[in-house]
């Protein structure tokens, strides 16, 4: 994988952006419903995101009968990960709903092999292990904790799966319109799913919002839904899946440390093995082989 210096700016961007917002996602949510937390900060998004389209002169229109394949597009990327993992982080820990979260690297990959006939080479196996293993290792705390939340875990890796399976098809989709077009339209449709899962499951908990909670509204609806989840889908559409997927492996790093120090979350020793095996993970896939250095 070669990343243009465009694609690296916005990925280390992206990966501040999203890695801190782990550990403000569970200040916002302290007191406060999940489902219409996400729901208010979608909507919240959509007209930053929708400028960006007008300034940038991205036209809005999608093809008729591209509207079923949007759909899809959205279920896969969006509706079911955002709907599961605003309701794990409310259980978890922000470090170890992070860490399970980008777990969707580990999917992709074998997704792409069980499905898209993809061949993977034995150091990306190797790498496939190393993220299974970290994330077996903070199960079985969970599980094993009396306090610990098991289904938790088990519902952010259902949403990763999903999400890993929306890069897969977002990466192939031969839609003829610009991947900003899209990432619209996925959101306006995300937040009216998600405003209905919170009128339906939380409508009896509905209540202002506090400070902490705008904040971390605020910082999601600007910089997550209006910048990150752009950024996101424009090199998921142009970088291989696996490259794109595990490219942003530092995120889940960033928010079990910036989690520790910013919410006092305590690390045990399954937190630090699972970091360090989503380390050897990344390096699997993005340093590049002997052959290609001395090529290069």
């Amino acid at each position: 994988m070669q990343l243009s210096r465009q694609q690296l700016i916005l990925l280390v961007l992206l990966t501040l952006v999203w890695g801190l917002n782990w550990p403000v996602m569970k200040f916002g949510l302290a007191d406060f419903p999940p489902l219409t937390f996400r729901a208010m900060s979608i909507w919240l998004g959509v007209p930053v995101l929708g400028l960006a389209l007008v300034l940038m002169k991205v036209p809005f229109f999608v093809p008729r009968e591209r509207y079923r394949e949007l759909f899809w597009l959205a279920f896969t990327n969006m509706f079911v990960w955002h709907a599961l993992i605003i309701v794990s982080v409310k259980h978890l820990s922000s470090g170890r709903a992070a860490i399970l979260g980008y777990t969707m690297p580990i999917f992709s990959a074998l997704i792409g092999a069980w499905f898209f006939g993809d061949r993977l080479k034995a150091r990306s196996w190797v790498g496939v292990g190393a993220a299974t293993l970290g994330v077996g290792l903070l199960l079985w705390y969970e599980l094993t904790n009396l306090s610990g939340q098991p289904m938790a875990v088990v519902g952010t890796l259902i949403g990763a799966a999903t999400w890993a399976l929306g890069t897969r098809k977002l990466s192939r989709t031969t839609m003829p319109v610009a991947t900003l077009t899209i990432s619209f339209w996925m959101t306006v449709m995300t937040a009216v799913v998600l405003s209905g899962l919170s009128l339906l499951f939380e409508m009896p908990q509905w209540k202002a919002p506090s400070s902490a909670t705008w904040f971390s509204i605020l910082y999601n609806a600007v910089l997550i839904f209006g910048f990150a989840h752009a950024v996101w889908y424009v090199l998921a559409r142009s970088l291989p899946p696996v490259a794109s997927s595990l490219s942003v492996m530092m995120i889940p790093i960033l928010g079990v440390f910036s989690g520790a120090i910013g919410l006092g979350e305590v690390l045990h020793w399954q937190d630090w093995a699972a970091v360090g095996l989503m380390v050897v993970a990344m390096a699997s896939v993005l340093v590049p082989a002997k052959g290609a250095q001395r090529h290069a």
